[in-house]
């Protein structure tokens, strides 16, 4: 990869199809060799954002520059001797040769009425070699099988001899051999020929092995942009997709992947609270599922505790995806359930005590949120109130007046509880640095 100038440059890329809009805001920049992975839900933006590229999307003037020139200012003839395209699926109609079909990709370098030219036949000989179909060269390009024609169509867009390369979804109707098969060819002619590429793929954990960057969109907005080791998360896949996984690294390789384990009710959006948190909800009796529910729908990472097992809020938690401290049904609250209470809370950027009833099992959900009050914001829920809900003799309330009266804040409403994180999360810098937390042991 190159130190210099992009090789393509977004400002501030939006585009909107009548009143919705598609792309929002986009800044991206990709340098000369390098392999960037598009990555989003279905709807997220990835081919609206290359189909801009192309040109083929109206953009404004300047949001696009492709190796330092406007689009708006390059001719089509001009966009096609810098942009080559593979697209999702392309069904040939005629079984013309292959090595026909593959001439196409030569009409940006040629007049109209130009022959073919020894320079034209270098160029598909090459891109045939380069996608393994030399062998094949003189056969129809309707008896190929499906992962042929997608490499047919690679050879094409090579034998425009482009600098950059744009990928739409190529891999979406090839079987896994075929799929690492096309991506190496692709990966390694960058590497080679320093073709600068952007892929839209669905795959995360192929987009981990054979690029350099991992841009992922929501809504139309990048939320993530980064190498693979830093960017493929359990809490990416959670927030926007929705997804529950696990991630692991190969060993000998330090590649990242993720295993999908299930799907979450609520995925977070890219808007509101957009990843921001943790936000550490403190409940029981469903008490916590209105502001569990609202925090996840604002797009908030979340944890809960300490539960008991078959509490209504623990599956309210399970189906969101959140870490939660989690007792044995119907017993108090164990040192070791407090432990790990007191680690999520300790790693929380905001605490929300809901208001759950409280005996002696459960007093010391209280008790361990005093700590953190002064080092997070925390709030507490209005109703009803402490009195109404207290069944350890008054030490419930004299816990939470000691928590109000330290500085927590009290809410009515989970709205009213998304807006004031929302301000809280605009204002703040970054994690409570662990220096400036209290100690947990």
């Amino acid at each position: 990869m190159s130190d210099g100038p992009p090789a393509l440059r977004l400002t501030g890329l939006s585009v909107s199809f009548g009143t919705r809009p598609a792309l929002r805001d986009v800044e991206l920049s990709v340098a000369p060799g390098e392999v960037v992975a598009l990555a989003g839900p279905n709807g997220s933006g990835k081919t609206t954002l290359i189909r801009a590229v192309l040109g083929l999307l109206p953009s404004e003037p300047g949001a696009i520059e492709v190796l330092g020139a406007p689009l708006a200012s390059l001719s089509v003839r001009e966009r096609a001797r810098r942009v080559a395209w593979v697209p999702q699926e392309e069904g040939a109609r005629d079984n013309v040769r292959l090595v026909d079909y593959v001439q196409y990709g030569r009409y940006a370098h040629r007049d109209a009425w130009d022959g073919e030219l020894a320079s034209d036949r270098s160029a598909v000989e090459q891109a045939l070699a380069s996608s393994g179909l030399a062998d094949r060269a003189r056969d129809g390009i309707l008896t190929l099988s499906g992962g042929e024609r997608q490499r047919a169509t690679l050879a094409r867009a090579l034998a425009q001899e482009t600098p950059i390369l744009l990928l739409d979804e190529p891999t979406s109707h090839l079987d896994i051999g075929h799929q690492l098969d096309f991506l190496g060819r692709v990966r390694d002619l960058a590497r080679m020929r320093g073709v600068t590429v952007l892929a839209a793929l669905h795959d995360l954990n192929l987009a981990a092995r054979f690029t350099d960057r991992v841009v992922v969109l929501a809504r139309g907005r990048v939320v993530a942009d980064g190498p693979p080791v830093g960017v493929l998360s359990e809490e990416l896949l959670l927030r926007v997709w929705g997804v529950v996984a696990e991630r692991r690294v190969e060993a000998g390789t330090g590649v990242p992947y993720l295993i999908p384990q299930r799907l979450v009710l609520h995925p977070a959006p890219a808007e509101g609270l957009g990843g921001w948190g943790p936000v550490h909800v403190v409940g029981g009796a469903g008490s916590a599922a209105p502001f569990l529910r609202a925090l996840a729908d604002e797009g908030a990472r979340l944890t809960v505790g300490a539960l008991n097992l078959l509490d209504s809020d623990a599956e309210v938690a399970e189906q969101l995806g959140a870490p939660t401290a989690i007792e044995a049904p119907f017993a108090p609250l164990g040192e070791e359930v407090r432990r790990r209470n007191r680690e999520l809370l300790g790693e929380a950027r905001a605490i929300v005590v809901a208001a759950f009833p409280v005996g002696p099992s459960n007093l010391a959900n209280l008790e361990d949120v005093e700590p953190f009050v002064g080092r997070v914001p925390v709030f507490l829920a209005a109703e009803p109130p402490i009195a109404a809900r207290d069944w350890t003799g008054g030490r419930a309330t004299e816990a939470w007046e000691r928590l109000r009266a330290s500085g927590a804040s009290v809410v009515a409403t989970p709205a009213e509880l998304g807006a004031r994180l929302r301000a809280t999360a605009v204002g703040a810098t970054g994690p409570t640095d662990a220096s400036e937390r209290p100690h947990v042991d």
